[in-house]
């Protein structure tokens, strides 16, 4: 049997970050050469879920579904769903399986508290007492999405010595990151660090430099740190490596956890029963937050 790896990317209008999940699979590809790996992505980019799981399905006997995504929101939970049911209709011959999304786990806390130690030292090591932290995430209309975020602030103030560190977002859902930086000068911090939650670059990561440029000037008394997005760190390369080896294992796909999930909600309102396989109305709407 031949297995396909389909690594899916958001997405992003700038090229650099299509770029960069591009240069990740190359990377993949080397530290796992006995796998057969193809990237698509979801939106701005040329090969799109349907091509890529097209591509891959006549590629092998089985597609293994990877979403290169950190939370669970729309595309994880509908999107991407929603095509994997299409194309197991135009390809019955093949099987599909779906992995989970990276999520909130130690591995990617252990990203945070480098990209904080990295943003600290610039900063000259400065008391955290008086160093407020941002982990600024990209926002979604889904709860549990934008609670991952808030669970991984608390994780990284559970492990560490820092008084006040805070969530933000740069779309869809709040608080903004202006307002939460004006509430840490308000609470006395004298140094912020801005931790971005995000894999790769992109037009929301030019965004975010742009705006702790402009809060530099607004507050001139308050030094600034802004830590880098995750990239090709090795947490991340690994658990996507367990992820495909539960897959190729046979292993059952996890089920996407649906407690406050606004799609379930809107099925309930209009009378429908709520797929746990999340293989959703296509229809419905669901959280474009664009990079």
């Amino acid at each position: 049997m031949t297995d396909v790896i389909l690594l899916v990317g958001h997405g992003s209008r700038e090229q650099n970050g299509n770029i960069e999940i591009e240069e990740f699979a190359r990377q993949w590809r080397a530290r796992q050469p006995r796998w057969l790996i193809q990237v698509c992505f979801i939106e701005f980019a040329e090969v799109l879920l349907d091509q890529g799981l097209a591509r891959a399905a006549r590629s092998g006997h089985r597609v293994i579904v990877v979403p290169l995504i950190l939370n669970a929101a729309g595309h994880v939970k509908m999107e991407i769903p929603q095509h994997i049911a299409e194309a197991r209709a135009l390809f019955p011959l093949v099987r599909f399986a779906y992995t989970p999304h990276l999520g909130a786990s130690d591995p990617i806390l252990r990203i945070l508290k480098r990209r904080l130690q990295q943003a600290l030292s610039v900063l000259d090591m400065p008391d955290p007492c008086t160093t407020g932290v941002v982990v600024l995430g990209r926002g979604a209309s889904d709860k549990m999405a934008n609670g991952d975020v808030a669970k991984m602030a608390r994780w990284l103030q559970e492990d560490g010595r820092h008084e006040l560190v805070d969530i933000a977002f740069t779309g869809i859902t709040y608080p903004r990151l202006e307002r939460v930086v004006q509430r840490q000068v308000l609470l006395g911090m004298t140094q912020i660090v801005v931790l971005p939650y995000y894999l790769f670059t992109g037009t929301l990561i030019e965004r975010i430099r742009r705006q702790v440029e402009h809060l530099r000037l607004q507050y001139p008394h308050v030094r600034f740190a802004s830590g880098e997005y995750f990239g090709f760190e090795e947490e991340i390369f690994q658990l996507l490596d367990q992820h495909v080896e539960s897959a190729l294992r046979g292993e059952p796909e996890q089920l996407m956890p649906c407690d406050g999930c606004k799609y379930r909600e809107v099925a309930e309102q209009h009378g429908h029963a709520h797929d746990h396989s999340h293989v959703h109305d296509h229809s419905q709407p669901h959280d474009h937050t664009y990079a």
